[in-house]
């Protein structure tokens, strides 16, 4: 099977301090990867790492395909921008159609279509900062979506969300998978982790990573959240 995403000796320092250490990962192209750890595991270093936006210390990670798509959590977005729902989608595109090349009938497609699965079509000219935390999230997945990417990298993409929104994106994550793509998504539930193909289990450094029913054992739990029940 062909990966998607191969990681070989990965690790990240911020100065002395070590985010990520020995990261050794195969993700099969059409698979999901959970990614779950206490805070301050790594979790999110790891994602920037394969969005390129962030520079390994040590090792490599290679990521086959176009760009991927990464969806942060909504509340990283800032409230006084002042951006419509329908532009913020649009975004997706502008790192295949460059800020001055004219959007095309294929562009505005992806976006109507990411739109009208993420069920926001008729929240396209609101403000993005008057919706609720769970449209929100599903604006920023809907952009993600639109960028028609390979590797979809997903940030705590249900956190604290309401039941629709946590449905309909987990829904979307199941569907990107069974069409081809590949699909990291970062989580602090068990029962999120254990739908996906594999789970990574991670305190900086791997502890497990596998099958669900291997990697999500009574033991292995232990060793990484046992230590850290402040963070839960």
């Amino acid at each position: 099977m062909s990966s998607a995403i191969t990681t070989e000796g990965l690790s990240v320092h911020f100065g002395d301090h070590v985010a990520l250490s020995n990261v050794n990962l195969t993700v099969p192209v059409g698979s999901s990867l959970a990614v779950i750890g206490p805070n301050g595991s790594g979790k999110s270093t790891l994602l920037g790492i394969l969005a390129g936006t962030l520079a390994a210390s040590t090792g490599s990670a290679a990521v086959r395909g176009s760009m991927p798509a990464l969806m942060l959590q909504a509340t990283e977005v800032d409230k006084s921008l002042p951006i419509t729902v329908g532009d913020t989608v649009s975004l997706a595109r502008y790192p295949s159609v460059g800020l001055l090349r004219r959007f095309q009938a294929h562009d505005r497609s992806a976006v109507d279509t990411a739109l009208k699965r993420m069920d926001i079509t008729d929240l396209r000219k609101q403000q993005l900062h008057n919706l609720s935390g769970g449209q929100r999230q599903r604006v920023l997945l809907a952009q993600a979506l639109a960028q028609e990417s390979d590797v979809l990298l997903l940030d705590e993409p249900v956190n604290g969300l309401d039941l629709t929104s946590r449905g309909m994106i987990l829904d979307v994550v199941d569907e990107e998978v069974a069409s081809g793509r590949t699909v990291v998504m970062t989580t602090h539930s068990l029962d999120d982790a254990s739908r996906c193909d594999q789970v990574l289990l991670l305190d900086t450094v791997p502890v497990a990573c596998g099958a669900p029913n291997e990697v999500l054992t009574d033991s292995n739990l232990g060793q990484v959240f046992g230590l850290h029940e402040h963070a839960h």
